[in-house]
C-alpha cells in the first residue's frame, strides 16, 4: 500500500531534498545527544567512576546515531591513506569493508571522545557536561552542513548530487539554530573556554576539508561524517586546553 499525502506539498515518493532539510542538521544533533545527556546526568549522581560514566555516554552517542558518522570517518582514514589515485581512493570509501587505516581512526577517535568526557566530568560536573554534549553534537553538525555547503561534490553521479547540496538559504537558517542552540553553553561555561572549542572545531572541520580537496577534489557524504566526528572532537580538546 502506497503511502498517503501529509498535504497537498507532499510527495512521498520524491526523494530527500538537502537543499532545504540540512538547516536542522544542528537540531538534530542536539536532539540525538538527549539519550547521552541523560546518562551523564543520572550516572554521573552516582559513585561510578567518571571514565565508566564517560563510555557509557559514548556508546549511546553511538547507538542513537547507528555508528553513521563513525563509518564515514573510517571509509575517509582507508580510502585517503589507502589509495594512490583519486579513483581508487573512492573506491574505497564506496567499500564496505574496513581496512587498518580504518580501524586505527575509529579507536582513536571512540577513545579520545571517552578520555575527553570523563575529563569533563572530573573538572566541570555532570550536568555542564552533559550541556556541553548536547552542544558539541549540535556544533559539529554545523559545521558539516558548511562544509557541505562550500566544497565541490567529488562524485558527481553520487548521492550528494542526487539528494541536492544546502542552499544559501538553507545555511543561514541553519547558522541561526546553531547561534540559538550556542547560547546555553555560553550563559552556563567560561565564554572563553567555549570560544577556544570553537576556534579548534572550526579548525578542525577546515582541515579535514583541505584534506579532502587534495585526496578526491570534494566531498563525499563519509567525508561529511569524518568533519562532524573530527570537529566534535576539537570542540572538546579546545574547551579543555582552557579549562580550570
Amino acid at each position: 500500500m502506497p503511502l498517503q499525502k501529509l498535504n497537498a506539498a507532499d510527495d512521498p515518493a520524491a526523494l530527500p531534498d538537502f537543499s532545504r532539510i540540512s538547516r536542522a542538521a544542528p537540531l538534530a544533533g542536539a536532539f540525538v545527544s538527549l539519550p547521552a545527556a541523560g546518562l551523564l546526568l543520572v550516572l554521573g549522581a552516582t559513585s561510578l567512576p567518571a571514565l565508566v560514566v564517560a563510555l557509557m555516554a559514548a556508546a549511546a552517542l553511538t547507538i542513537v546515531t547507528g555508528a553513521l558518522h563513525e563509518d564515514g570517518l573510517s571509509d575517509v582514514a582507508d580510502g585517503f591513506f589507502g589509495g594512490a589515485t583519486v579513483s581508487k581512493r573512492l573506491d574505497i570509501m564506496k567499500d564496505s569493508r574496513i581496512g587498518a587505516f580504518g580501524a586505527i581512526a575509529l579507536v582513536f577517535a571512540i577513545v579520545l571522545r571517552v578520555a575527553l568526557i570523563a575529563a569533563f566530568l572530573d573538572r566541570f560536573g555532570a550536568a555542564d557536561t552533559a550541556l556541553l554534549i548536547v552542544t558539541v553534537e549540535a556544533f559539529s553538525r554545523f559545521l558539516m552542513v558548511w562544509q557541505w555547503h562550500r566544497l565541490p561534490l567529488a562524485r558527481p553521479d553520487g548521492l550528494g548530487a542526487r539528494f541536492g547540496k544546502p542552499s544559501d538559504a538553507a545555511l543561514r537558517q541553519c547558522v541561526l539554530i546553531m547561534l540559538v542552540l550556542l547560547l546555553p553553553a555560553i550563559l552556563a561555561l567560561p565564554l572563553q573556554t567555549i570560544a577556544v572549542g570553537i576556534v579548534v572545531a572550526v579548525s578542525a572541520a577546515m582541515s579535514v576539508a583541505q584534506v579532502a580537496l587534495s585526496k578526491i577534489n570534494g566531498t563525499t557524504g563519509d567525508v561529511l561524517g569524518a568533519i562532524q566526528q573530527i570537529s566534535g572532537l576539537g570542540f572538546l580538546t579546545g574547551v579543555l586546553m582552557v579549562a580550570v
